[in-house]
């Protein structure tokens, strides 16, 4: 056994015994105190609570085994509909997503006449549906949210009339129900407990995808009904489907040979900056809150930094939300559809037994990425809610000790998170190309959404 893979357990060890710390953390950051009294303070408690629920989400997904990118991308779109349709029920100026996703019936209404108080709403909708998305997270995850319900109700409660409090919890918990059901009818839950399957064939031939794990005696890939799932927005997995990657061949004149080539002398000569490049994006699952929750993360300081309202905030985060879930739903039909091998595979077969990658290869097949595809249904989304040429700081990893990276556009920032696969090893430039293309029109689904009027 290497010496890398001991490191790789010894930093998941360590992860997994700071779950509990890094839960109380979270529930320290909380807001604190009455923030009721005027319209504006109703507000200002509904995007706190929206705030904090989110970083906890967050929280959950980097420190949940079994929360990997397409898990935990699902509950992001859950939770980024639940709370938009938590303060669209209180909006005339947003428009149900009722009928436009797959399957979503429309929502309750609120009574007519009544005052209903929005904070208070979006917190019994987030606070139900977060903890069943999240039901699986062990004891510290559980007293976590927990704790995080019974402060932010105490908080948001403060203040409020009794049968306001009463009304607007009940609507709001009624609200969660109907999400949940929603939810429950999509095929994930049973390909989540799923994971790894227990029985896989691996397909014949020398391009097949192969097990490249160096931590346990892995044999099958993960989650390879994924991309059956019913998708939120775009039609079905396969409406953005890819063309073949380049002919497999081992010939040292064809394109294939020439992309596996490319990957194996850039790991030689990386850079500097392409090593911060390839570890910033690196987004491991139980090591940070996973690709799409580095996407959710972005969008949370942009709408901190630039304080949008309440409706442009639940919106962007909805779409976000939808967008990174239909996306490893689109990419992991065609990752299974295709079965390709990972560089590490053939660059060792091929061109150097010895080679080792930047990255730890993921276990599942090539092509597309994942992270292409999804970071360019994300960029997708915020440039048609945000704008074109919108430029914003990304302090991710900033307590990881990284430094913040800044952008010009959100497409700088998806075509340097695809690039980064191929400085870490472990994709081929194809698969990076082609999957910010499906990026791009599934995500165009999401931007196609009627929100706010």
């Amino acid at each position: 056994m290497t010496g890398r893979v001991f490191a790789e357990r010894g930093i998941k060890r360590i992860m997994f015994r700071n779950l509990a710390a890094a839960a109380i953390v979270s529930i320290a950051m909380l807001f604190t105190g009455s923030i009721h009294g005027s319209a504006a303070d109703n507000q200002a408690g509904a995007k706190m609570v929206l705030d904090t629920w989110y970083r906890l989400m967050l929280e959950l997904v980097r420190h949940t085994p079994t929360y990997t990118p397409p898990v935990a991308s699902r509950a992001m779109g859950y939770v980024g509909v639940t709370a938009y349709e938590a303060i669209a029920s209180g909006s005339a100026r947003m428009e149900s997503l009722g009928g436009q996703l797959n399957g979503l019936a429309a929502p309750p209404s609120r009574q007519k006449s009544v005052v209903y108080d929005e904070a208070v709403v979006l917190e019994a909708a987030l606070a139900k549906v977060v903890r069943e998305l999240f039901s699986n997270t062990g004891p510290t995850g559980q007293r976590a949210m927990g704790a995080m319900s019974a402060k932010l109700g105490k908080t948001v409660t403060a203040g409020v009339a009794a049968d306001i409090v009463e009304r607007s919890t009940a609507y709001g918990t009624e609200l969660a129900d109907h999400i949940l059901r929603w939810a429950a009818a999509d095929g994930g839950a049973t390909i989540i407990n799923m994971g790894f399957p227990v029985s896989y064939s691996l397909k014949p031939g020398p391009a097949a995808w192969r097990p490249t794990s160096l931590i346990v005696q892995q044999q099958a890939p993960l989650l390879p009904g994924w991309g059956e799932i019913r998708p939120f927005a775009m039609p079905a997995g396969a409406i953005c489907a890819l063309p073949p990657p380049p002919a497999y061949s081992e010939d040292p004149g064809s394109e294939f040979h020439r992309q596996a080539r490319e990957v194996h002398e850039t790991s030689r000569t990386l850079t500097d900056e392409q090593r911060t490049i390839a570890r910033f994006w690196a987004d491991d699952a139980m090591l940070s809150t996973t690709p799409p929750g580095h996407w959710i993360s972005i969008a949370l300081q942009i709408i901190r930094r630039d304080n949008l309202s309440l409706e442009r905030g639940t919106d962007v985060l909805a779409r976000l939300g939808i967008a990174v879930a239909d996306a490893f739903i689109g990419c992991w039909h065609d990752k299974f559809r295709y079965d390709l091998l990972r560089p590490v595979t053939y660059i060792r077969r091929l061109i150097d037994p010895k080679w080792e990658s930047l990255l730890i290869t993921p276990p599942f097949p090539e092509y597309p990425s994942g992270h292409s595809t999804q970071s360019g249904a994300a960029a997708t989304v915020l440039t048609a809610v945000l704008g074109e040429g919108f430029a914003f700081e990304d302090a991710t990893l900033v307590p990881e000790g990284m430094p913040t990276r800044r952008f010009a556009s959100f497409w700088q920032a998806a075509e340097e998170a695809g690039l980064s696969r191929l400085y870490g090893g472990i994709h081929f430039r194809a698969a990076i190309v082609q999957g910010l293309a499906q990026g791009r029109c599934i995500g165009a689904y999401a931007a196609a959404l009627r929100t706010l009027r």
